[in-house]
């Protein structure tokens, strides 16, 4: 059902790029020349409520009737699958060519100009990528005042996937192609002044040789396809037919016309260096018997190349581009997804690119470039292309500053640690105290070590003075801090040994028939109180846990923790039987002694269960275990 309204029955959703002058449209019906334009909305003010229901007030002052044109029936996308977008720069600058006819037609001098489209989503973001590319590209503007008119359109804009046939998982925004081409156009990758439309419109397609200028230095192309396929050597009788220039390109006998394009193309445009990256489907004899060298780097087609591969890559195209002053062609079966990770690696690591850009630029200049995982693939390794890029800057700043001082005659500049181990080189050094291990503070493996028995032996070395966590045997495992109840146990034996000594028991009447007690039998009886003692305090605490009734109950068993499940098993506590009149006399001296437990309760106490409180201990224990679980 179309929208009505005051104005008309195919009122479309309008918004404003030049006051009075430029708007954006999206119609469910094309407009005539006789459809008014509606009051739009502009993004610099947009009231949010009317009251009593009023109707707003129209922002165009302009009250000519408007310019409607669209390129919805003229400029077409050609999909491979299921992509629709975005349109490329040969769209772009024949977009450009009718918009600057209708604004220089004396009819749409005072005229306001709506270009408009479809209401369907595949059109309207194509529309609004087309108009916001041409400001940022043709009419300088920056990307975010290109961006702003359309950034709260709503319904928003439907986002550009890959030209697979699958389910597409990345998603490509408008927003991504107008800072892709406005970050070419800043980098000097997108020239619209030596654009060559009738160039580019031919050589895109398949029987002209299927290839794209997507930089000023690099030219992406389908694989040419020719028998043979092994090089040419100088005793085959192909081998005098090898062209040597253009002219014997042109007139070889045998070679098909796409071919023959390519071969002319890159002798024209200086191209130095052709990278295969797919199986072989012609020789390479013809590249290089042009001067042309020629590299394979094949990996398998829809996946991702392996980042030494690229390193190469990138050493040689940069080698190329900057000291040879030459093109650089790639190319695999179609010349768009392998071919987009490598060209896209440099140009992120040589530009600066995000992967989002680069993937909206290639596809810009080339449509269907970059496919499935290797669009997850540039974004997850960005960083690390334009790593290598800072890191090659500062190397070769290094050097020039070494070579500066060389030829000057100055010692060259020396690091702190090569300025000490050069000034201890005479001189008898500590040895390092470092473990047997093989295992080094950044997790670095030796090359050249290999015996590599446990894998564990590899891990990052442990700081020294920071605390390890170790799987604990659950047979020792304490049912309350042990540290503590040995600082009570020994005070506990202190103060009995002390009063002993203090106040003697009266001799028995053995003792006072064999005299006097020595100083070893005095040492002997000592140890076989403590010893008793201490067996009473243990079976106090197994008896103190098992039979209190409280429900505040400390419990450091870590066996149920969510990361120990299945690692340990649970503790379980020996019973040891008591002495009944020992443990009443330890149980009172025990509450008797506050401070090394009561001073001490909540230090170095790990909370497992939820509930905190004491076993056996006075009631301001408890309460203190209360007041720190509802805190908790």
């Amino acid at each position: 059902m179309a929208p009505s309204t005051r104005h008309s029955q195919n009122l479309g959703h309008v918004v404003e790029y030049i006051p009075d002058r430029l708007y954006l449209g999206a119609y469910v019906h094309p407009p005539t020349p006789d459809t008014p334009l509606p009051g739009t909305e502009s993004p610099r003010k947009r009231p949010s409520r009317y009251a009593d229901g009023a109707a707003p007030a129209p922002l165009v002052t302009n009250r000519n009737p408007p310019c409607y044109f669209t390129v919805d029936d003229t400029l077409l996308y050609n999909a491979f699958h299921h992509d629709f977008g975005p349109l490329h720069i040969g769209h772009l600058y024949r977009f450009a060519i009718k918009f600057h006819d209708i604004l220089g037609a004396k009819e749409n001098r005072d005229r306001p100009i709506v270009f408009y489209s479809a209401a369907d989503p595949r059109s309207r973001a194509n529309a609004a990528c087309m108009l916001a590319c041409y400001m940022v590209l043709i009419q300088n503007w920056p990307p975010h005042l290109a961006l702003a008119p359309i950034a709260q359109i709503d319904p928003p804009l439907m986002p550009f996937r890959d030209a697979g046939y699958s389910q597409a998982d990345y998603g490509i925004s408008v927003q991504d192609v107008v800072y892709g081409v406005w970050k070419a156009k800043e980098e000097k990758c997108c020239d619209l002044d030596n654009f060559d439309l009738d160039q580019y419109e031919m050589y895109e397609r398949v029987e002209h040789g299927d290839f794209n200028w997507i930089t000023p230095n690099f030219l992406a192309f389908a694989s040419p396809q020719h028998t043979p396929v092994a090089k040419i050597t100088e005793d085959s009788e192909l081998y005098p037919l090898l062209p040597r220039d253009v002219a014997a390109v042109e007139a070889h006998p045998l070679l098909p016309q796409p071919f023959k394009n390519v071969l002319s193309h890159f002798t024209e445009r200086n191209i130095g260096l052709v990278v295969r990256l797919n199986s072989h489907l012609y020789s390479p004899s013809y590249f290089e018997s042009l001067g042309i060298q020629h590299v394979d780097m094949v990996f398998d087609d829809g996946t991702c190349p392996p980042l030494s591969m690229v390193r190469k890559f990138i050493r040689m195209a940069h080698e190329t581009i900057t000291v040879k002053k030459r093109g650089v062609a790639v190319h695999c079966k179609a010349g768009l997804g392998r071919t987009g990770c490598l060209i896209g690696a440099y140009l992120i690591y040589r530009h600066g690119f995000t992967a989002n850009e680069v993937i909206s630029f290639m596809r810009f200049m080339r449509p269907g470039m970059v496919v499935g995982p290797q669009q997850h693939w540039l974004h997850l390794n960005q960083g690390t292309f334009r790593e290598w890029w800072i890191e090659e800057r500062i190397e070769r700043k290094l050097r020039r500053e070494l070579a500066a001082a060389a030829a000057a005659g100055h010692p060259a500049p020396q690091t702190p640690m090569r300025a000490i181990k050069s000034a201890r080189n005479n001189q008898t050094t500590t040895p390092s105290n470092r473990s047997p291990s093989n295992r080094t503070p950044l997790s670095e493996v030796d090359q050249d070590r290999n015996n590599v028995g446990v894998h564990e032996d590899y891990l990052p070395a442990p700081t020294p003075g920071q605390p390890r966590k170790a799987a604990r045997d659950r047979r020792n495992h304490y049912h309350r801090t042990d540290a503590f109840q040995a600082a009570a146990e020994e005070q506990l034996l202190e103060q009995q040994q002390h009063q002993q000594e203090e106040s003697p028991p009266p001799p028995s009447p053995q003792r006072r028939s064999q005299g006097a007690e020595s100083d070893e039998e005095h040492h002997l009886r000592m140890r076989k109180q403590r010893k008793a003692a201490q067996s009473a305090s243990r079976n106090e605490k197994t008896h103190s846990t098992s039979q209190n009734s409280s429900p505040y109950v400390i419990d450091n068993d870590a066996s149920f923790d969510a990361e120990n499940i299945g690692s340990v098993k649970p503790k379980s506590a020996d019973r040891v039987p008591s002495q009944p009149g020992t443990l009443a006399k330890v149980r009172t001296r025990r509450q008797a002694a506050d401070s090394p437990l009561r001073s001490k309760e909540s230090a170095g106490v790990r909370k497992t269960s939820g509930r905190v409180g004491s076993a056996g201990v006075g009631a301001s224990v408890s309460s203190t275990g209360r007041r720190v679980s509802g805190t908790s």
